[in-house]
């Protein structure tokens, strides 16, 4: 047990319930009945969490995001600076990737993507921000708020913030001056760390031991499944890691854990990694944490062998399946994704099939 073990213990009193208005069922209390949906729940943040929440809400009805709240730019860093509020860009991106496919689930996630293109305060904001903000101010209360949100657009899942208070990334990169090659320096802001040049070390949050939403942490405890990835990978996918709570429950927990990789470095942040590289440096931020299986593309693999024994590293299995666009861009295709992850479901989970 670690010594933050009483802590996870307060915060599973605070979140009795894993869904909005749903007992949980103790893991461990008596098996998942034969034919229900598994409980999964998602971490991560921006386009990468969205690709995978399109995903993930077409093999089960029963998931959950929990979402990074460093980001620092745009409309949610605008929003941030004025009111002290968390940023909500990241919590509407992933409302709007689980809304149906339907007439009135496309129109809510055109609507809450919509940005204003004015000459005044207005212009480049979002209008789900604006929604998720002045939700926060009249509930106080951020869960509450996004699972009204949740609601008002029929979303097919749950979203939560990885923690309650605005949170700071932090970076230390080598050569971020390339008249400095050599040095190491500390940049600040998710979105600069996202784009920066050189080589980034290792992140780490400000404050440094921001304390987790209860309802995510819950979350993950009752979870069948945990996904993490794809997305930037030190500025939505490793902060995830970096709250005390909230590793806790990843390390602690009996779902089985996913990781999903990327389908090419991104500019700046990760520009040269090898997949096998991204889980090195994830490993290096939580070395306690295992997990089950690491889902690839096939086509943005290499060297096998190498990305093999450096998943076995973290005590997980290699899935390498097309989960990648036609049209030669590097998204993953939702239909693809989520043909993926239920394979994965059905293969290497304890009970099954699941439908």
């Amino acid at each position: 047990m670690t010594e933050r073990t009483p802590r996870l213990s307060r915060l599973r009193r605070l979140a009795p319930e894993s869904r909005a208005g749903r007992p949980a069922e103790p893991r461990g209390a008596r098996p998942r009945r034969r034919g229900a949906q598994p409980k999964v729940v998602a971490l991560g943040g921006g386009m990468g969490l969205s690709a995978s929440l399109a995903a993930l809400r077409r093999i089960t009805g029963d998931l959950t995001a929990v979402v990074t709240v460093a980001d620092d730019g745009g409309s949610s860093g605008r929003l941030r600076d004025e009111l002290g509020v968390l940023p909500p860009g990241d919590l509407r991106k992933a409302l709007a990737a689980l809304c149906g496919d339907d007439d009135w689930g496309q129109t809510w996630a055109r609507v809450i993507q919509h940005r204003f293109q004015s000459k005044g305060d207005l212009h480049e904001h979002a209008v789900g921000n604006l929604l998720i903000v002045a939700l926060w101010e009249q509930l106080g209360d951020h869960v509450q708020a996004l699972d009204l949100v949740g609601k008002l657009l029929g979303a097919h899942g749950r979203v939560l913030p990885m923690s309650a208070v605005p949170l700071e990334l932090q970076a230390l990169v080598k050569g971020h001056d390339p008249e400095r090659p050599d040095d190491v320096d500390t940049v600040r802001g998710q979105a600069t760390v996202a784009l920066t040049p050189g080589e980034v070390q290792s992140v780490h949050l400000v404050p440094n031991d921001p304390p987790a939403v209860p309802e995510a942490v819950a979350a993950v405890l009752d979870a069948d499944w945990v996904v993490l990835g794809p997305g930037s990978w030190f500025s939505s996918v490793i902060p995830h890691l970096l709250v005390p709570e909230l590793l806790d429950a990843l390390t602690e927990t009996k779902a089985r854990k996913v990781l999903s990789l990327n389908l090419a470095p991104q500019p700046g942040e990760t520009e040269g990694f090898s997949p096998q590289r991204h889980l090195e440096v994830l490993g290096r931020h939580a070395p306690k944490l295992a997990l089950d299986v690491v889902l690839a593309d096939e086509a943005a693999v290499p060297d096998r062998d190498s990305l093999t024994e450096a998943a076995k590293r973290l005590g997980a299995a290699i899935e390498l399946a097309p989960v990648a666009r036609t049209d030669g861009s590097p998204r993953h295709d939702p239909e693809l994704l989520a043909a993926a992850y239920d394979r994965i479901f059905r293969m290497h989970g304890r009970i099954g099939p699941w439908r």
